[in-house]
């Protein structure tokens, strides 16, 4: 679920960041948002003329808990027995690395723009959506300048030209629910029939 959001991620600013702007250079054809190689993570290695998605942490979020978190309700009005859905929060850097330092801002405004315009993605306006994601919420946040520096030393490498977008959320369900066996009468219906009938 983590891989397919934010691949999603991935697919949705290369399809964005590939339209032609007035006044700058042609797009190459290569992806201009990549994940980090595998074999460059110890230090962390950015791409050159790309911008790196990575992602720092996540979160799980404590808010809007179920009222019964292991009771699932069908279309059907079938009730199932499941484990407590997991709701994420995923912290995602964008960080651009380009030779012309101007390039790397002029490309991380257009991912600010992008999701200025796109606070949300669901199936309506992103109809690419993995299936078992209803939507996602992206917050711009900044960290205080000492926490930046925390990240930095901890990816072990100099700072980036870089935005970190909070991504609310994926939530990961039981996919082998329990079904509920409909009970036609309480203890307290017998009660009660039991009184009438004496």
């Amino acid at each position: 679920m983590i891989d397919q959001a934010l691949l999603f991620l991935k697919g949705q600013l290369n399809d964005y960041l590939a339209l032609p702007v007035l006044g700058q250079p042609p797009v190459a054809s290569e992806d201009s948002v990549v994940f980090l190689d595998g074999d460059k993570t110890d230090p962390v290695s950015f791409k050159v003329g790309a911008i790196t998605a990575l992602l720092i942490n996540v979160e799980q979020e404590p808010a809007s808990r179920q009222a019964n978190p292991y009771l699932r309700v069908t279309a059907d009005g079938s009730a199932y027995q499941t484990h407590a859905d997991i709701r994420l929060n995923l912290w995602v850097l964008f960080a651009a690395r380009f030779k012309q330092y101007e390039r790397s801002l002029g490309q991380l405004s257009r991912i600010i723009s992008y999701f200025q315009v796109h606070p949300v993605l669901d199936p309506q306006n992103a109809p690419t959506l993995p299936a078992g994601i209803g939507r996602l919420a992206m917050e711009l946040t900044t960290l205080p300048l000492a926490e930046q520096n925390d990240l930095w030393n901890a990816l072990r490498t100099t700072y980036q030209p870089s935005v970190l977008y909070r991504v609310r959320m994926v939530t990961f369900e039981d996919q082998q629910p329990t079904p509920l066996r409909p009970v036609s009468t309480t203890a307290t219906d017998l009660v009660h029939a039991n009184s009438a009938a004496s």
